[in-house]
C-alpha cells in the first residue's frame, strides 16, 4: 500500500454508513464511523459492529451491534439507532 493511503472501506460498510446517515437525518458535516472489532466480554460473539456519530456541535453517540459487519441487517441497524445509545444512559 502506498505510503499515506488508506483501505478504502467495504461496500457492506459503506451501505451501512449510508443508512446511518438515512434512519438519522445527518448531514454532510457529521462523521459516521463503523469499525468492525474482536469483542472480549464473556458471552459477547467474537466479532462486534461499532457504530459512532460525530456531529461537529453536539455529543458524540455510539452503538455497539453484537454482530459482524456483514451481517447486520437493515432491520438489526433501525432497532439500534432508535434506541438511546449507551453513552447516553440507555442500551443499544
Amino acid at each position: 500500500m502506498p505510503l499515506g493511503s488508506r483501505p478504502q472501506p467495504s461496500p457492506k460498510v459503506r451501505e451501512l454508513k449510508e443508512a446511518v446517515r438515512a434512519l438519522l437525518g445527518l448531514d454532510d458535516d457529521t462523521a459516521v464511523v463503523i469499525r468492525e472489532l474482536a469483542c472480549t466480554e464473556p458471552g459477547c460473539p467474537p466479532l462486534e459492529t461499532v457504530i459512532a456519530v460525530l456531529p461537529m456541535d453536539a455529543p458524540a453517540r455510539r452503538w455497539t451491534l453484537h454482530h459482524p459487519v456483514e451481517q447486520v441487517t437493515e432491520e438489526i441497524l433501525r432497532s439500534a439507532l432508535l434506541t438511546v445509545p449507551r453513552e447516553a444512559g440507555g442500551a443499544a
